[in-house]
């Protein structure tokens, strides 16, 4: 599976991405520069990859998960609740494709704010 790097703000971290359609629009679009926004404990920027659902597009996600959101074609990363939670577990404003999952600690996010610089690309 594809590794990537994604840096916000002070914050680096790699992940893997599955073998999604929308995966592989995401991998061939890097690097990937962008400004964050926030939602709850998820971050989410447009990215230049438009596509729609997936079979399988749920809101419904876990913490590390990676998504691609098409209305807002957003990258979205997900570490904790955010405003559509009813728990700990995040869920996305309306289903998402699932492209891949953080490596480790994924609330190290909870520290980018809104505004922040955002670069996705291919890990080493």
């Amino acid at each position: 599976m594809p590794r990537i790097k994604i840096t916000a703000g002070d914050v680096s971290a790699y992940a893997e991405l599955n073998d999604s359609e929308t995966a592989k629009l995401i991998w061939d679009a890097l690097p990937i520069h962008a400004s964050a926004s926030t939602w709850g404990d998820e971050i989410y920027f447009g990215i230049p990859v438009h596509t729609g659902n997936e079979p399988g597009a749920r809101a419904e996600v876990e913490v590390g998960d990676l998504g691609y959101w098409p209305p807002g074609n957003a990258f979205c990363i997900f570490f904790g609740p955010t405003p559509a939670s009813s728990g700990d577990k995040p869920v996305a404003a309306s289903p998402v494709n699932l492209v891949g999952k953080i490596e480790g600690d994924a609330t190290v996010f909870k520290s980018v704010r809104s505004g922040a610089s955002v670069t996705i690309e291919k890990a080493e």
